[in-house]
């Protein structure tokens, strides 16, 4: 039996781990945290949950909490996860961080993005990326994980099969991405209103996005060679999932049946990744929504000798909760799908 805890439970990532991981017969969830719903039963805040769970939102109080848990999960804002991972690791703790705390490995960077200073540098070299596709060996092995952001893991899993392929621009990439409003948390903001979002679409910090250095610090991994990209997110009026349009420059005549098969055969061994055939067409948000699945489709546009790479994601699934759960897996040697083969839902 794995014992876990949910710190901060009451936003969409935490409410997203309790409906993945409350049915598993594996998985005891000793611990929800809240500072705001301390005392408040969770099927009273989240009634969907009723007859399901007879706890209530605690604080964190790691000296009562730590020493009988084997993993947390931090559904934290930025700046809070570092203060609380150092004594979690001491107890010998296995920590799922789904903040952005830990995913920079350069602490300028992180601190230009983020606008704070990074107080747990130290830990830095020890936390594990967990993005399973690049990252599953690692993640096995891992005390700590950096949750990957939802955009960041969009895009990536969009480009990982062609970079490095001689036959692309790597200085030309340009993301246009666009995420449902879930994607800005559960907080009360004046933008984030039916009102206010409702018929409308607009661009974001199209120059300033915190997942602007995460995908361009992986992929420089991944080319060994420093690589910048143009990314832009956009806001839907929709309550979740991501849509990611990837433009690249190509080198050299290559066919886009030639491209898919390269994406194919990437991908053969991933459960959660699926390359769609030509006849399935465009990949859609409302074909992941719920799941931990993501869709891909390739074009070639023989006009403007572009690749054009269209991926789609549950940014609370695969970009957050649901990724999150397939890294406890592998940490604790179980099937990577376990709890979460949810069928999207559709309509």
């Amino acid at each position: 039996m794995i014992k876990v805890a949910i710190v901060g439970a009451t936003g969409y990532t935490g409410e997203e781990l309790m409906r993945l991981l409350l049915p598993r017969p594996d998985v005891d969830i000793a611990y929800v945290t809240s500072r705001q719903a301390a005392g408040t039963p969770v099927q009273s805040y989240f009634p969907q949950f009723m007859g399901l769970i007879d706890q209530k939102f605690v604080a964190y109080e790691a000296d009562k909490i730590l020493p009988n848990v084997d993993v947390i999960f931090l559904c934290l804002p930025q700046g809070v996860a570092m203060e609380m991972v150092p004594e979690a690791l001491r107890y010998g703790v296995k920590v799922i961080d789904l903040s952005g705390d830990f995913r920079l490995q350069d602490t300028a960077v992180y601190e230009k993005y983020y606008g704070i200073p990074q107080s747990a540098p130290e830990l830095l070299p020890q936390a594990v990326y967990g993005l399973p596709e690049i990252n599953r060996h690692t993640v096995k092995g891992a005390q700590l994980i950096a949750n990957p952001g939802c955009f960041v893991t969009c895009s990536l899993l969009g480009l990982l099969p062609v970079i490095g392929a001689d036959f692309i621009d790597q200085s030309s990439i340009i993301i246009d991405a666009k995420t449902g409003v879930s994607g800005a948390g559960r907080s009360a903001k004046i933008s984030n209103l039916l009102t206010e979002l409702g018929n409308n679409f607009y661009a974001y910090n199209p120059l300033t996005h915190r997942h602007i250095p995460e995908i361009e610090q992986i992929l420089s991994l991944e080319a060994g060679e420093e690589i910048q990209v143009q990314f832009t997110p956009h806001l839907l009026p929709t309550e979740r999932g991501i849509h990611a349009t990837i433009y690249v420059n190509l080198k050299e005549d290559i066919t886009e049946d030639a491209i898919r098969a390269l994406y194919q055969d990437y991908y053969q061994d991933e459960y959660f990744v699926h390359v769609l055939s030509e006849e399935a067409g465009l990949p859609q948000i409302k074909h992941v929504r719920g799941s931990n699945f993501t869709q891909i489709q390739v074009k070639v546009d023989v006009r403007t000798n572009r690749l054009i790479i269209f991926a789609v994601i549950d940014n609370l699934m695969k970009g957050a909760s649901g990724q999150a759960v397939q890294n406890m897996n592998i940490m604790y040697g179980l099937e990577e799908n376990l709890g979460l083969t949810q069928i999207p839902l559709m309509p």
